[in-house]
């Protein structure tokens, strides 16, 4: 049987006056009807989503070197690391290098070594970086170095079980870091404090080192322990610029770091 245009929009009429007046069929129509989506809560979702592909391609370094933190990903770099997300992602890193240590063959000669960088490796700087926007401020040297003056940084509950666990193993310890060879007593300290001790090396940059590319000074220094008979077996450290170049470790392993970029 055909309906009539009259009788289509009068079924129509009807229909939108029984959902207006009838609850149990206006909660039916609800449910799978979509309102759109508030404007701001969009927006915080597609700059949530944006600040986490970011983050990877950081990580990943896919997003070469950089400056700053984006403004707009204040906030994600905060709760990552406020929330315990960062912690979880370390332990995840330390638990890797630990298991891949207790299968190389130490010798016993003392030569069998594992490099560590310092700065976001062993020790926190999260408090100086929480108080100059995440990384989203441009690098200050005056202002970090009189905050490696304090001498306070913490260390990582991840970093220190992996310390801890190579020392066990048998592993000899070589700590590499850019801080200057004037900051060696403080560094010392700071890292006793943090409860670590018993590493062979703790290499800092000399008057000769000023002014290298963190990879070419890393790369130099790794090629002397090379030298001295040392077998680089791992190397832990939050920048790439630790990891590359050459006299590399026979395997490296990266600790999240989207604060900060060294080249």
């Amino acid at each position: 049987m055909a309906f009539s245009r009259s009788s289509s929009v009068s079924f129509c009429t009807f229909l939108l006056f029984a959902v207006f007046i009838n609850p149990a069929i206006s909660s039916r129509i609800s449910s799978f009807v979509k309102l759109p989506v508030a404007v701001d809560e969009f927006l915080l979702s597609s700059t949530a989503s944006y600040c986490e592909s970011w983050r990877l391609s950081v990580e990943t370094n896919n997003a070469g070197p950089w400056k700053v933190v984006p403004s707009k990903c204040v906030r994600s770099i905060r709760t990552y690391y406020n929330q315990g997300q960062f912690d979880k992602d370390y332990i995840i890193v330390a638990n890797y290098a630990l298991a891949y240590a207790k299968t190389v063959k130490i010798g016993g000669d003392g030569k069998d070594a594992w490099v560590f960088d310092i700065d976001e490796t062993l020790l926190s700087n999260l408090e100086y970086y929480a108080a100059h926007g995440y990384g989203s401020e441009p690098y200050n040297s005056k202002a970090f170095n009189e905050w490696v003056l304090k001498g306070t940084a913490p260390g990582f509950d991840a970093s220190f079980k992996l310390f801890k666990g190579l020392k066990k193993l048998g592993f000899t310890i070589i700590l590499l870091t850019g801080r200057d060879e004037g900051q060696r007593a403080i560094t010392e300290k700071n890292l006793q404090d943090a409860g670590y001790s018993g590493w062979e090396y703790l290499l800092l940059r000399g008057e000769e080192d000023q002014g290298k590319a963190a990879a070419k000074y890393k790369s130099e220094q790794r090629s002397r322990m090379v030298k001295k008979g040392y077998k680089l077996h791992g190397n832990t450290g939050d920048q790439w610029s630790d990891l590359q170049g050459f006299a590399l470790a026979d395997r490296s392993f990266k600790v999240p770091n989207p604060m900060y970029y060294i080249g």
